[in-house]
């Protein structure tokens, strides 16, 4: 379960002392420093800063030591992660459809505890509970350890197009198209059903095509043939280096990588693929018995402006081509709730908030659940806050702090 929080009753709401601790050092720290995909607002800022000694003088973060603790830990220990360049470089599995069709796939969670822990995966006891409808797709182990699956086909030829609303908001866009389309039957999420029954994440990278034609080992990949996250491909190597996206979870910045939506304009939005599948899942349950999901937080209408430090939401990720800065639920060391299907909830910021100049970057669940509760974030349109209904995939790779 989540850390809990103590709320007082009525109107007012407040963290407790740990909390506004913590928030308030990760909020400065979010302000300094190099970051993912020059998104220069998520990575911490060095232990030397306003110290009299230098950073060499300083342990090693409590973190490796204990992995729970304060500092940064690799999650997703299956790839190797360039903090710099805002990468993870992650193993390329080649797989077939039942047809002969080749399938081109990565492995980033699983149920299965003993094999996360092999080879190096996340650990989501949670996707157990995702196999309703088309959520989950069959596999079987075939010869040679690789996977055949039963259905799902992913077009990638497609090209990713946004064009900004009109107005003061630029979300929602006037038109959004996702890069990668999955059929009716695409899913990430896969059963491999002679071999444990174990549920796995194992999002598709390209589809039908050879080695040859995706290979791109030295970056500059063909997008046509292969997911938009992709920096580099190399099958003769047996990896693929992807982009990763700051977030946030607890007021602690995270990198993830975007895979997959239920909805066409998540999925443009997340340059990630539209996976029809994704939406037999339930939403609405988290943190409830058999819920597959977890939730995540975005706002439409956040500040904006590059260097605005306090910039947050969808607005801002189209207008300053940055990371909307998504508040992420429970993941690995910090709760025992984590999964990547992660069940979007949007906020908007009231009018009221705007003109009191409460619109601020917020940076962790009960923080947002607190302003929603005094109702200074909506949903869209003035409606309820909570979920959306849609799904997305979206593999937590990295914690900083």
């Amino acid at each position: 379960m989540k850390p809990k929080c103590h709320r007082h009753q009525g109107s007012s709401w407040s963290f407790n002392l740990f909390y506004r601790v913590l928030a308030l050092a990760a909020l400065l720290s979010l302000s300094y420093g190099a970051a993912a995909q020059a998104d220069n607002d998520t990575a911490p800022a060095p232990a030397s800063i306003g110290s009299d000694i230098p950073l060499t003088y300083f342990g090693p973060a409590p973190s490796q030591v204990q992995r729970e603790l304060i500092g940064p830990y690799q999650l997703l220990k299956s790839g190797k992660v360039d903090q710099e360049a805002g990468t993870v470089t992650l193993p390329l599995y080649e797989g077939r459809l039942r047809d002969g069709k080749t399938v081109w796939y990565v492995l980033t969670d699983t149920d299965d505890r003993g094999n996360a822990d092999a080879l190096g995966l996340n650990w989501s006891a949670k996707l157990t509970y995702a196999g309703v409808g088309k959520a989950v797709r069959n596999a079987v182990l075939a010869e040679g350890g690789t996977l055949a699956f039963e259905s799902g086909t992913v077009d990638f030829s497609p090209q990713r197009r946004i064009v900004p609303g009109t107005g003061a908001n630029a979300f929602p866009p006037q038109v959004a198209e996702p890069g990668s389309v999955g059929d009716s039957n695409y899913s990430p999420l896969v059963r491999v059903t002679n071999a444990g029954n174990h549920i796995y994440n194992a999002p598709m990278i390209a589809f039908n095509a050879s080695a040859a034609q995706i290979s791109a080992c030295d970056g500059n990949p063909n997008y046509s043939l292969v997911h938009d996250k992709v920096v580099s491909i190399c099958p003769e190597k047996g990896t693929v280096t992807l982009k990763l996206t700051p977030g946030i979870s607890f007021a602690r910045p995270i990198l993830y990588i975007s895979f997959d939506s239920n909805n066409p304009l998540a999925a443009t939005l997340e340059a990630s693929t539209l996976a029809p599948g994704l939406g037999d899942i339930t939403v609405g349950r988290d943190d409830s018995a058999f819920s597959a999901v977890e939730r995540l937080f975005s706002f439409a209408n956040g500040a904006t402006g590059k260097e605005n430090p306090q910039r947050q939401g969808l607005n801002s990720a189209i207008t300053d081509g940055a990371s909307p800065l998504n508040v992420f639920g429970g993941i690995p060391t910090v709760a025992t709730d984590y999964s990547p299907m992660w069940d979007f909830n949007l906020g908007v910021w009231t009018k009221e908030a705007i003109d009191r100049g409460y619109r601020s970057r917020l940076i962790e669940e009960f923080q947002i659940l607190g302003f929603a509760q005094q109702g200074w974030i909506t949903g869209p349109d003035g409606k309820p806050y909570g979920s959306t209904g849609i799904i997305v995939n979206c593999p937590v790779v990295f914690r900083f702090l």
